[in-house]
């Protein structure tokens, strides 16, 4: 058996595509009952969020695996195989496990740093639970990645490094307004500190300086993911006299206008709210361009001169950087923000979560190579007990003259002989479980000693305290 994930994410696919791959709460238990009744797959998690689609996996072959798990997403997108298959990538043990460790810390997300994340993996596997197929591979390695993610929010500031971004790019474009005369230096605030959040996240406080840095501007937010519900909030802080909020999804576009005192409108809004805003925000995740040279062109003669900044916090972008040239227009995109950005503490954080990654990941291959050893070790001491047993009744029929006390010191005599042969080999199986190839000498013991393939229940049972607790 060995883990395996295959997916798709905002960085392989466009939003379109991770549309039709997007799992519903009410689909998740057919797919995951269609996974499992697949040939090579014996436990399955589906993940499904608005940036990823992704299926972890406990396969009995890496190819097989690989096939099963690609059509699953074929069909559930809805296109052909050869179509999807170069918006997929695959991880295989190691990789799967640093992948998932990865995404639960926020690394892996469009926001770096999110939280949300964490609770979506939980959601992910309590449903894979529920359904039955998520056994003692998944379950082991969920468990672990879910404790992984709550350390790296809760020992490091890495929620702060998206809410940097967001909070520079702001008082970027408030400079340019004429709001501010000058950028000073974004503090990022600390884990726990005086900072207001946003699931988790560490949002930078107003600065001290009078005015806000937004003060009475109109805020155009275009997108109503994470990234756009903490840029309503952060320009909300900022002093931005009103949000509008303009979302393919008019649902969500209300939600956030609701949660962050704004107004929500339809994309086809967008000519009129470009025309009356002062800063555009724009993180929609979409493949082609938002908002074009024309549109805004089209806008201009009737603002009267006022600047307009249009802040574009999306990959790909969402703004044409042909607006630019146009008069009176700045733009402001990821690149601008990485150059702006002091991100001295940001950088140290995703290294600090980085690092954390990289030990855990080491931590859990051992400790599941010293697993898949144990079985051995148990079958090993249970066909020396049986030995000792079967010899030991013989030994009683030969010699019945012998009283209580005799015979338990001819019995102890033998079970600690057989106990100190045992337990130099027994230990240093354990021992070298962990090295390259540490399966092999399990495999060794199994054939030396004619020991059977069946995992004991006293090992292969699953803890069900510890998972429900989880």
């Amino acid at each position: 058996m060995s883990l395996l994930v295959v997916g798709l994410n905002h960085r392989t696919a466009p939003t379109s595509l991770l549309e039709q791959a997007s799992v519903s709460g009410d689909d998740t238990p057919k797919v995951l009952h269609d996974l499992a009744d697949a040939a090579h797959v014996t436990e399955a998690v589906v993940l499904s969020t608005c940036n990823r689609t992704e299926i972890y996996a406990d396969v009995e072959t890496f190819h097989g695996g690989v096939a099963d798990i690609s059509d699953q997403l074929s069909r559930i997108c809805g296109i052909d195989l050869g179509d999807l298959a170069g918006h997929l990538y695959v991880h295989h043990d190691a990789r799967a496990v640093g992948h998932l460790f990865s995404v639960v810390c926020g690394l892996d997300s469009m926001l770096v740093g999110e939280s949300q994340i964490l609770g979506q993996v939980r959601g992910a596997f309590r449903a894979g639970q529920a359904a039955g197929v998520a056994g003692s591979a998944l379950s082991g390695l969920f468990q672990a990645a879910l404790r992984v993610g709550k350390r790296a929010h809760s020992e490091t500031s890495i929620d702060a490094a998206g809410a940097s971004i967001v909070a520079v790019g702001i008082r970027l474009a408030a400079s340019s307004l004429g709001i501010l005369s000058e950028v000073p230096a974004v503090p990022v605030a600390p884990p726990g500190g005086a900072a207001g959040e946003l699931g988790g996240a560490a949002v930078l406080a107003a600065p001290v300086a009078e005015p806000p840095p937004l003060a009475g501007a109109r805020v155009l937010l275009i997108g109503a993911g994470a990234v756009g519900s903490l840029a309503a909030q952060t320009a909300r802080r900022a002093g931005a006299a009103e949000i509008v909020i303009a979302n393919r999804t008019p649902a969500r576009a209300a939600r956030v206008a609701e949660m962050h005192g704004g107004r929500a409108v339809s994309l086809a809004d967008l000519p009129h709210e470009i025309l009356m805003a002062d800063l555009v925000i724009s993180s929609t995740g979409a493949t082609g361009l938002v908002v074009e040279h024309d549109l805004v062109a089209a806008a201009l003669p009737g603002r009267g001169g006022r600047p307009l900044v249009f802040l574009d916090l999306a990959l790909p972008h969402d703004i044409d950087p042909g607006v630019r040239a146009l008069p009176g227009v700045s733009l402001i995109d990821l690149e601008a923000l990485r150059v702006a950005l002091d991100g001295a503490q940001v950088a140290h954080d995703v290294e600090a979560v980085r690092a954390l990654v990289s030990t855990e990941v080491a931590g859990f291959l051992d400790r599941r190579r010293a697993g898949r050893v144990a079985p051995t070790v148990v079958a090993l001491r249970a066909h020396a007990d049986s030995v000792v047993h079967g010899e030991l009744a013989r030994l009683h029929s030969r010699l019945p003259d012998l009283d209580d006390r005799e015979w338990e010191l001819v019995e102890g005599a033998v079970r600690r002989v057989v106990d100190k042969l045992l337990h130099a080999p027994t230990v240093r199986v354990q021992q070298l479980a962990g090295a390259p190839g540490g399966d092999s000498y399990a495999e060794a013991l199994r054939e030396l000693f004619d020991l059977p393939r069946e995992v004991p229940a006293v090992v292969s049972a699953p803890d069900l305290d510890l998972v429900e607790r989880s």
